[in-house]
């Protein structure tokens, strides 16, 4: 067909060739015979008597001015011809030259073969990287910090020791409300047992002596007994050791009873004041006990020291944070999304954390938590991503990117991007070629 093509080119400029061809052959055939036409009237012009009339000599002028008219408007016709002749020669060459190029159209294309998968759409927004744990360790008491070594970025465990204060003074107070705990038991014991030592000490001998007395008539009784059950004395014998019995007992009862009327006479307010000293003495040295207890400052959970704000041999006042720890083996990405994103989002969807100072990285987690409060400003609504960090690698304060899937679909048919063409830059629809059973390419809508 190109051939063709070409043949039916050449000689359509073939025939505008000999077109123009013969329009300048008739253009110098037509010239030839004026130029003969005037060398004729000149030779006859010549030949004439000179003196001839002027009437005579105009004749021949005339029908020369006629035949030259005639010759142009040939010349005329034959140019218009010849004009009609090519475009309309140019014409059928450029239709059929057009007919060729509409049939014989041939396009390369590649085609690729649609697959039945899992899509989703991906919203994305730059999120700081936190850890999931943090803990700022502060004192309890004031003081000069004894012991301390260098903690930032280095790993301490729970309960462990990381800082010890001097705490001189606290223990010199402890003892000092130990003695005054003492001393108020030995109060509350005098104003007990009453203000003359000599009697209390009598009391307490009556009552040894009468208790000894109610044992040794007791066994002397339960011996004569068993003798007498044997046959081996009198019953005289047995009511005697009874009667001893019976008489040390009420001895005994007799001596209880002297020292509980002693005691009953004490005033009870001053056993009261007496016991409240001790109390008191009490309650202040369990409060140093504490005091001291916070001198060996412990961390609160295993992590990796972020910040350290004072060190050893400085004065640390109560109160004043001393080092900073976080749980970093994982991380919660906190990431600001639309809130018209935010409304397709649920709890444990899939999410992709892309962090800015490891390029190339691709870090999976799980959404845990939507806030419920959105950001009136920015139309905003705060989203977590958890995801492990075992090795480290991600660093707290960091900027992360975070894209989360949504609207999920498992079985979607799915093609190509690069065979998609986009209805505009920012839509979500366009056109795809599909090739039927037949081998023919058919536009299909898509989103």
């Amino acid at each position: 067909m190109p051939q063709e093509e070409q043949s039916d080119s050449e000689r359509s400029r073939r025939d505008n060739v000999e077109v123009m061809s013969a329009t300048s052959h008739s253009l110098n055939r037509a010239a030839r015979n004026d130029s003969a036409a005037n060398l004729k009237q000149t030779d006859g012009a010549r030949t004439e008597n000179e003196d001839a009339s002027a009437v005579e000599e105009t004749r021949p002028n005339l029908n020369g001015t006629k035949r030259r008219r005639r010759n142009i408007v040939i010349v005329l016709v034959l140019l218009i011809a010849s004009l009609l002749i090519i475009y309309f020669s140019f014409f059928r060459s450029k239709t059929k030259t057009d007919a060729t190029d509409e049939a014989e159209v041939i396009v390369s294309v590649r085609t690729a073969k649609v697959e039945q998968q899992g899509i989703a759409s991906r919203s994305t927004a730059l999120g700081t990287i936190f850890p999931r744990e943090q803990a700022i360790v502060s004192t309890n008491i004031g003081g000069q910090i004894k012991a301390m070594r260098l903690l930032k970025n280095q790993v301490v465990r729970q309960g462990e020791v990381i800082a010890q204060l001097d705490v001189r003074d606290l223990q010199a107070q402890r003892a000092e409300a130990a003695a005054t705990v003492q001393s108020a038991r030995l109060q509350a014991r005098g104003v007990t047992t009453g203000a003359i030592p000599q009697t209390n000490a009598q009391t307490e001998r009556d009552l040894r002596d009468a208790r000894a007395g109610v044992a040794n008539a007791r066994a002397l009784y339960e011996r004569r007994r068993d003798l007498y059950g044997k046959g081996g004395i009198a019953l005289k014998e047995v009511e005697a050791a009874q009667l001893a019995l019976t008489t040390a007992e009420n001895n005994l009862r007799l001596v209880e009873r002297t020292a509980s009327l002693r005691t009953s006479a004490i005033n009870p307010n001053d056993q009261a004041q007496a016991q409240s000293a001790i109390t008191q003495a009490e309650q202040r040295m369990r409060t140093i006990d504490a005091q001291l207890s916070f001198a060996n400052i412990r961390s609160p959970l295993t992590g990796v020291v972020t910040e350290q704000f004072q060190f050893q041999g400085e004065y640390a006042a109560s109160g004043a944070r001393l080092v900073t720890i976080a749980d970093t083996s994982e991380v919660i990405v906190k990431a600001q999304f639309a809130d018209t994103v935010v409304a397709d989002m649920k709890m444990g969807d899939s999410a992709t954390i892309l962090p800015n100072d490891l390029p190339g990285e691709r870090m999976g987690g799980r959404v845990s938590l939507i806030s419920r409060s959105s950001d009136p400003q920015n139309r905003t609504v705060e989203v977590w991503v958890n995801l492990g960090n075992a090795a480290g690698r991600l660093r707290t304060g960091s900027a992360a990117q975070v894209l989360v899937a949504t609207n999920t679909a498992n079985e979607a048919l799915v093609v190509p991007a690069s065979a998609v063409t986009l209805d505009a830059t920012d839509a979500d629809t366009g056109t795809v070629m599909l090739v039927d059973k037949e081998s023919i390419a058919r536009e299909t809508k898509v989103k």
